[in-house]
């Protein structure tokens, strides 16, 4: 803010715009932070490679099945409306098809479970004990963020799921037949309200009731929108969507803790206990009393 207080003055009218545009840049960025940083922590990789094989088989089924019967009568319905442009609302439109499958089919392989434990072990990577404790047992010992997660001792959602999600996103999938507008339109507003759910975990982790969430996710519509369109924009890729469920994910994480620093301050690990026989010894107390013990 204070930076903005000195733009010049001619530039002053352009303190709100500019506002806008940082803010949905550094939220944008959020997901593809996830990424970078889901690929340094090799310890994350288990989480991800014990359910890769059934979820890139279903994936590249669900696909291939849709891409082999669904596609080209969508492209020749769109055709006659977009012309040579439908192949990308048909493609749009098969990717949102494929999601929607994908999602419902997702929930019997306890992806939202490994969402909570990747989001979870984030936090702990970024010295929020504190927050993920009350809610879970941690083993403060193990080697990894990771190893560190105990089984949860209260509810443990990440996105919560429900009947009226799937039917949203089936009623908007009708967008895409809109000629050049639709497609946007439809990523846009799928995006947004995917975008709502990105702090759901952190919003539980602090207890908020039901009103305080809906504050909260008020203040930030504009940031949760632009997260969400990105994230959406890389569920949308075909085989990779699951990794890209737990790198968004990561994401999110990195943003709960950024945003934890701006209300406490600085965040550092949690302290390590050095036993008192190993501290330096204080030359200002008398030394300790000669023992002759021979063995």
């Amino acid at each position: 803010m204070e930076s903005q207080d000195r733009l010049p003055r001619p530039m002053r009218p352009l303190k709100r715009p500019i506002n806008y545009i940082s803010r949905a840049s550094t939220a944008a960025s959020y997901p593809f932070r996830g990424i970078y940083y889901f690929l340094r922590h090799p310890a994350y990789y288990p989480l991800f490679l014990s359910r890769l094989l059934p979820l890139s088989i279903i994936s590249f089924l669900v696909y291939a099945i849709l891409f082999t019967f669904a596609f080209l009568p969508q492209y020749a319905f769109l055709a006659i409306f977009h012309g040579w442009g439908a192949w990308v609302n048909a493609v749009v439109l098969v990717l949102g098809e494929g999601l929607v499958i994908i999602q419902g089919l997702f929930e019997g392989f306890f992806v939202d479970e490994c969402r909570v434990d990747v989001f979870d072990a984030t936090l702990l990577d970024k010295g929020l004990e504190s927050l993920v404790a009350p809610h879970r047992l941690l083993f403060l010992d193990a080697p990894t963020s990771v190893k560190k997660l105990g089984k949860p001792t209260s509810s443990a959602v990440y996105q919560p799921w429900s009947l009226i999600q799937i039917v949203e996103l089936i009623v908007f999938l009708p967008l895409n037949l809109i000629p050049y507008v639709g497609t946007p339109a439809f990523i846009i507003i799928t995006g947004a309200r995917l975008g709502t759910f990105a702090h759901y975990r952190w919003f539980e982790l602090r207890g908020l009731t039901k009103k305080e969430r809906k504050q909260e996710i008020k203040s930030r519509m504009w940031d949760y929108t632009w997260f969400g369109i990105i994230a959406m924009l890389l569920e949308l890729v075909p085989i990779l969507s699951f990794f890209f469920l737990l790198t968004s994910t990561t994401g999110a994480a990195l943003w709960t803790a950024k945003l934890e620093e701006k209300a406490r301050g600085p965040l550092s690990p949690a302290p390590v206990v050095v036993p008192r026989d190993a501290q330096e010894h204080d030359p200002n107390e008398p030394p300790p009393p000669y023992e002759d013990n021979p063995v």
